[in-house]
């Protein structure tokens, strides 16, 4: 049973959200504030389901820094904010999708079964050796020379993106689609943000700039 932390300063769509998913199967786990929160960021959960603006001197990208920070768990803001630079700062904060207040809870289930499913259900060998690092697809690590490399959850979903399509030249619109979904509709540069964080994290990691198109791992 997959666990998902939820944390929202709105008690009543707690509530609602607890029942949904708890009729999915999943296990649920509410918080209120983010203080609360940050005690349980190395806990059992599987997913966090984030408000943005939480009422305290904490708020969502308080904590998903703090997520990020320590573990490569998905994350998924929610908020009554629509502007997209709301919402091209949480994916590039690292967030795995971001849902516009009000939502129907049948949209929300669905698209954290999305991720459930893209991040949990990876397919193909265990572990995959490039250069310096050992790299577990379906525990969705990396260490090099058995040290760990601590990859956010989109950082990791481009890595085995680009690990499984080696000398495989992308787009910026076609990794835009692979990582974030059909319907993101933010700017590409999250894209290059992405790469850049890998690059610093990863430096053996050969993914290489075809300018004018995109990239390619070789």
């Amino acid at each position: 049973m997959r666990t998902i932390f939820v944390v929202d300063d709105e008690k009543k769509l707690l509530n609602v959200i607890k029942k949904y998913l708890e009729n999915e199967g999943y296990s649920v786990r509410m918080f209120a504030d983010a203080r609360s929160a940050l005690k349980h960021i190395e806990g059992e959960a599987d997913l966090w389901l984030l408000d943005i603006m939480l009422g305290d001197d904490l708020n969502g990208y308080d904590l998903i820094k703090a997520i990020k920070e320590k573990t490569t768990v998905p994350v998924m803001f929610m908020s009554a904010r629509d502007k997209e630079l709301d919402r091209v700062m949480g994916l590039e904060m690292g967030s795995d999708d971001y849902i516009t207040k009000p939502f129907s809870m049948r949209e929300l289930v669905l698209r954290i079964n999305n991720i459930i499913k893209r991040v949990y259900d990876e397919q193909g060998d265990s572990i995959t050796l490039y250069d310096e690092y050992s790299i577990d697809t379906k525990k969705r690590t990396v260490t090099q020379k058995g040290q760990p490399v601590a990859l956010t959850s989109k950082e990791m979903d481009l890595v085995l993106h680009l690990l499984h399509n080696k000398n495989i030249s992308f787009t910026r619109d076609q990794l835009l689609n692979s990582i974030w979904g059909t319907d993101y509709y933010g700017s590409d540069r999250v894209v290059d943000d992405l790469i850049k964080r890998i690059r610093k994290k990863m430096p053996h990691f050969n993914i290489e700039t075809i300018y004018g198109y995109g990239y390619r791992l070789t």
